[in-house]
């Protein structure tokens, strides 16, 4: 009777287990908000939006970006499963509808598994750069 009980119990979590894992659950840390400072909300991109300066935001993004983000930024990058926090999807609505200088703040702030971007991109044109690719990731 008592190895019947739990047998009965472990098949029950595991069951929940799997129906949580099945289910997508995704806990709350996970999709808090990212409060950007008004300064930078309002900040305008410094550099015009280019051929050029797409192109070289592109080289920065596969260099820096692409693992976690994926090639067309939608969170599907090759590091993403290893991460505690989502990458987010740059080719959605609610991305996309942010300010340039949002964006520009969280590439340069970073949060949580997204690193800061001060020291591997110190110039600030080359963030801005950045910010224009990922414009071009919108569906």
């Amino acid at each position: 009777m008592k190895i019947r009980l739990i047998t009965v119990v472990t098949f029950i979590i595991i069951g929940l287990f799997v129906f949580i894992m099945v289910s997508g659950f995704k806990p709350y840390y996970q999709n808090k908000p990212w409060p950007v400072p008004d300064n930078y909300k309002n900040m305008k991109n410094a550099v015009p939006s280019s051929a050029e300066s797409i192109n070289e935001g592109k080289e920065l993004y596969a260099t820096h970006c692409k693992s976690c983000h994926g090639a067309k930024g939608l969170g599907d990058g090759p590091k993403a499963a290893q991460l505690k926090t989502e990458p987010g999807d740059f080719s959605k609505t609610d991305f996309q509808s942010q300010s340039d200088g949002s964006i520009f703040y969280k590439t340069t702030e970073g949060r949580d598994d997204m690193p800061n971007f001060k020291k591997k991109i110190p110039d600030a044109d080359d963030r801005w750069s950045l910010v224009n690719y990922i414009r071009t990731l919108k569906k």
